[in-house]
Parts: structure tokens; sequence; C-alpha cells
């Protein structure tokens, strides 16, 4: 068949998948979820890659989840892609007034904050409003941090950010010391969020820097096992302090890459 060279070609192939397949007829906005979710990993990975190829093919299979929701809510009578696109298009203009409207700012600090007034004048009731409850801890956290600092609650230096870290280890260890496992559990949220501030101020993505030491962690450990397999052993024949060796023997290895 032959289709025009368009957005009008993918959204008529959407129409004919809906209609004769039967797994694209069967999909619900509750089975496409977890999908969409991995979609959106799959994105970031290429995306930490700089593998413009691959965001290039991942945004396509983002956009097709982004018409699969649209197909789904124009069947319920609730939304139309055209819909989606004339709602971002509104808001975009709605909340950057210093393009299309007389509003001066500095900077993009500027631009950010007015950008949350905006969203409180929207009917938002807290600065807070609007972080999904399924967003992974550790971005929220720093979601969290990034937008009461825009309102100034905020530390003034590094240094009262490190003292603040030194203060909930000194509070986590007290209840390890008791033995009180709620406890423990609520002061050791409060290391990690302490921790994922001092990260903003040495400016590092802190999920980046977890998921470096992740992969460093993968990387070190499938090397003990091609040691012990030279040795004619499995991990699982070794002992921690064996292991321990052949770990400080890969750590050497890196270095002398390096």
């Amino acid at each position: 068949m032959d289709y025009a060279q368009s957005p009008e070609r993918i959204r008529r192939i959407m129409n004919e998948l809906r209609d004769q397949c039967p797994w694209d007829r069967k999909q619900t906005i509750h089975s496409l979820s977890p999908q969409t979710l991995e979609e959106i990993y799959e994105l970031r990975d290429v995306i930490e890659k700089e593998d413009w190829q691959g965001i290039k093919e991942e945004l396509g299979d983002l956009l097709l989840h982004i018409l699969f929701y649209s197909k789904i809510g124009e069947e319920q009578n609730q939304f139309t892609f055209d819909d989606v696109i004339r709602g971002i298009a509104d808001k975009l203009v709605n909340r950057h007034p210093h393009i299309y409207s007389n509003v001066v700012v500095a900077d993009a600090g500027d631009v950010s904050s007015n950008w949350e007034k905006i969203k409180q004048g929207e009917g938002k009731k807290s600065i807070l409003s609007g972080l999904p409850k399924t967003m992974p801890a550790l971005t929220k956290a720093l979601r969290l941090q990034e937008k009461t600092k825009k309102v100034g609650f905020e530390w003034e230096n590094t240094e009262q950010v490190r003292e603040k870290v030194r203060e909930e280890m000194a509070e986590l260890e007290q209840e390890v010391a008791t033995g009180n496992a709620g406890a423990i559990e609520d002061e050791f949220g409060d290391v990690m969020f302490a921790m994922i501030n001092y990260a903003r101020f040495l400016n590092v993505d802190p999920d980046r820097a977890l998921e470096r030491t992740n992969q460093k962690f993968i990387r070190r450990f499938t090397r003990i096992e091609e040691l012990a397999a030279g040795q004619g052993k499995t991990v699982h024949d070794m002992g921690l302090w064996e292991m321990d060796a052949l770990w400080n023997q890969v750590k050497s290895e890196e270095k002398q890459i390096i």
C-alpha cells in the first residue's frame, strides 16, 4: 500500500493495527504502561552512550506508545492525538511568557522559577504537586530538592550539606545501636536523602553515579568469575577471602590499563 511520507502514515498504520492485529487490538492503557516504562529506560541507555542512531530509533518507539495511548483515548471518547498535541502546545506558550508575552527574565533560573509559579496558578496546591508516586525514590528525592531550591529552601554552601550528612550518619548509628528496625529504616532514608543533596552540591547526578558503580561492580565481579574459571573453580567453590583477593587483582589490572 502506498502511504504518504508524513505523520499521517504512522497514524494510519496505528489505526490499521488496532483494527486488524490481535495483539494490538487487545492492548489497554494498563497493559501498555510497563512497556512504556521499558522504552523510556531503553532511551536512557542510548542517551548515556550518545548513540544518536539508537536515540532516533528509541524516540520512534516512544512516539508509537504516545500514538497508541491516544488511539485508545479516542476509542474511549476521551481525547485524540490532536488533543494531545494541542494541549502541550498551549502549555508551552502559557509557561513561556518571556517568549510569548511581556515577562522579562535574566537567566534560566528565572525561567524555571516562573514555570513553577505558573503551575501554582493553574491550580497546583503545592510546588511538590505533580511528582508521580511511582517515580523511583532516588530520582524523586532529587526532584523534591530541585523544586524546593527554587523557593530558597536550600543550604548556602557545600560544607553545610556535608555537615548534614555527618549529622544524619550519627543519628543512624544511634538507632543501629538500639536495634529498632523502623527507626533504622527512617534514619537510613535520611542519610540517603542527605547524600543526594550532597551530590547536587558537587554537581553529580546521583542516579548516574550509582549506575556507574553498578556497572563497575558487574565488570569486576564478572572478571572474578573468569579468573576463578582459569583456576578450575567457580565462585560457588570459593570463600570470601579468595574472592576478595581476586577482586583486588582485578582492581590492580584496571589501574595498569589506566
